[in-house]
């Protein structure tokens, strides 16, 4: 009988939804998790077909985080595990950072608990919907591990002094307060929660991708500029977005009263 794969891709219309396939083990990022991840994205930004993605976790969770066993696996390496951790981190940065780069929209859809790298994942995407149960903390601390590579992505989310609060204390927010904070964009009923999902990603379907693309690109990178170098920065980006034909399209039909016809289609 043939495994079952660590990650599922499914097409439906023009969303791509990636479901990580361990939910008995809470989906971790294993190192094989992480390596799927990759491909699978790296295969999306280049697919036509593909106008937005979703990232969800078989039941009962999203994701608890890193594969501890499988770390802990490495500490009868030679060098005590250092070049297997080294690897590990530096793959799953990497990851997190291709969904940032990433041409097209990713929405986390969150069940149950997403903890540690899990709730970095939820933070790294850029949007996410919540059903009412789910938990998210970065609790690293509790196992004497501070979430140092979650807390990158979630002080990007959240205020500081809450970040703090919740890297040193190991709590858990609910799905309302992750909401209140910043992380999460809806809640909504867990029996509800792809079907909202797939709502908000149906919107995303219907705009230009290619503005979709110009527009995430120019939001995180003027995230890190300071105001004035940020408003050259979306000047110049908003000038070429006008010399589009998408632009030239989309204001066309709004003028006309009409749908627009996007040159992506």
């Amino acid at each position: 009988m043939s495994q079952t794969p660590l990650l599922s891709t499914e097409n439906t219309g023009s969303i791509l939804r990636l479901t990580l396939m361990r939910g008995s083990r809470r989906n971790p990022l294993s190192t094989a998790m992480l390596d799927a991840m990759v491909a699978a994205l790296e295969a999306a930004a280049t697919d036509k077909s593909v106008r937005a993605i979703v990232i969800a976790g078989e039941a009962p969770g999203f994701c608890g985080g890193h594969d501890l066993k499988e770390m802990t696996s490495h500490r009868s390496d030679a060098d005590g595990g250092r070049a297997f951790y080294e690897a590990l981190f530096a793959r799953c940065s990497e990851m997190m950072q291709m969904i940032v780069a990433h041409p097209k929209i990713v929405i986390a859809e969150v069940n149950g608990i997403a903890t540690a790298a899990g709730c970095q994942l939820v933070a790294a995407c850029d949007m996410a919907v919540a059903g009412a149960s789910a938990r998210f903390g970065v609790n690293g601390i509790n196992s004497g591990l501070f979430c140092s590579t979650p807390m990158v992505a979630l002080s990007r989310n959240i205020g500081r002094k809450r970040a703090m609060e919740l890297l040193t204390t190991g709590a858990l927010m609910t799905a309302e307060e992750a909401m209140a904070a910043g992380i999460v964009n809806q809640v909504c009923a867990d029996d509800d929660l792809e079907t909202v999902t797939g709502q908000l990603a149906a919107k995303l379907v219907e705009r230009s991708q290619a503005v979709l693309a110009l527009g995430k690109k120019a939001f995180y990178e003027q995230l890190e500029m300071p105001l004035d170098e940020a408003y050259r920065h979306t000047s110049k980006v908003i000038v070429d977005n006008m010399m589009m034909k998408d632009a030239e399209e989309g204001i066309g039909a709004f003028l006309e009263k009409r749908k627009p016809e996007w040159n992506d289609k």
